[in-house]
């Protein structure tokens, strides 16, 4: 007798996910070909402005556009997009990727670790911050972005305990070696990026526990009647983004070579930015790797040119902010014109 996955009937259209036949996208509308016309008219803007088309196009700058605008934002986007799917929201991927940088930093510098083991640790912290979290959450049913944002004021905090002092790795050559190392013209951290977005799609969308993240966020309660375990889904997502934020800290702290406790501040933005632009849904059950991924290429071209125009920071993420509460409206006016 043939068993039949409970995940394909535990939610119903318009939010059913997507899986068969290899299909990499979760429910929802796919915005890719949106996105990718975006990219377009922001490379011909790019290419008519005199300002920026001779520097922009350099090998120089597209380098530092993939390894520090592209890689530690598209880990941070990724795992937050898995929390976003069940309806959560981790407002503290910034301070794990703190902490996680400085737990390698010091394991390295003062307790004598190999620097692969000392990686390992900050990942691992990562991983186990995300469990935490997603533990908290699920266990106590605990709104996401209180748990979250108590989380990160505790992180930080607890990353300042640590080391209240910026901590120089630049003896260790090991150390700084992945985060500046370059194959083929690519930077190795922006190919290790690549990776966890492969195998973030994989998961997701082809295995009972990733199809049950989109499920939960679908319909919580269907799921629950199928017999899914809703709490394990939950703390499966927050444990990515965990892991997501410990590999974005080791290879922000390897590229650097000079460690801060106050590393990461604000990543979180660009994270749910990238998510947002890339089609995700505030509300879970909607979201696709490949959007989220353009989206963080929308962000990095945009924050690159305006660096290259010397706009100043703050300027920069006010135009963020102002980015999320537009394409949020956008995609709200959008599922009410299609009664969802």
């Amino acid at each position: 007798m043939n068993e039949i996955d409970p995940i394909e009937t535990a939610v119903p259209p318009p939010r059913l996910v997507s899986v068969r036949k290899g299909r990499l996208e979760a429910a929802g509308k796919d915005v890719t070909a949106p996105l990718i016309l975006s990219l377009v008219v922001i490379a011909l803007i790019l290419v008519a402005n005199p300002l920026t088309n001779g520097v922009f196009f350099t090998a120089n700058n597209l380098t530092n556009l993939l390894r520090q605008m592209t890689t530690i934002p598209g880990l941070l986007s990724l795992g937050m997009l898995f929390v976003i799917l069940t309806g959560g929201i981790d407002l503290s991927v910034g301070s794990v990727v703190g902490f996680s940088a400085v737990i390698a930093a010091i394991a390295t510098v003062q307790w004598g670790f190999p620097v692969w083991l000392a990686f390992l640790l900050g990942i691992a912290t990562g991983a186990f911050w995300g469990l935490i979290s997603g533990s908290i959450i699920a266990r106590f049913k605990l709104a996401p972005f209180v748990v979250t944002l108590a989380m990160m004021t505790f992180i930080r905090g607890l990353t300042y305990v640590f080391s209240e002092m910026s901590i120089s790795t630049r003896d260790f050559p090991a150390f700084t070696t992945l985060g500046s190392a370059v194959v083929f013209g690519i930077p190795v951290s922006t190919m290790i990026m690549v990776v966890f977005f492969i195998f973030g799609a994989v998961f997701l969308n082809l295995t009972p526990l990733g199809r049950s993240t989109i499920a939960i966020g679908g319909n919580r309660e269907t799921v629950r009647l199928a017999g899914i375990s809703v709490p394990k889904g939950i703390i499966t997502a927050y444990v990515i983004s965990g892991i997501c934020s410990g590999v974005g800290g080791v290879l922000l702290a390897s590229r650097l070579g000079n460690i801060q406790p106050s590393l990461g501040g604000a990543f979180e933005l660009d994270a749910i930015a990238a998510c947002v632009i890339g089609g995700a849904s505030l509300s879970g059950g909607k979201g696709t790797i490949q959007g989220t991924a353009m989206g963080v290429l929308i962000l990095a071209v945009m924050n690159n040119l305006l660096s290259l125009r010397n706009v100043d920071t703050y300027w920069q993420s006010i135009l963020k902010g102002i980015i999320i509460i537009v394409v949020v409206l956008i995609h709200s006016s959008s599922s009410k014109r299609r009664g969802q």
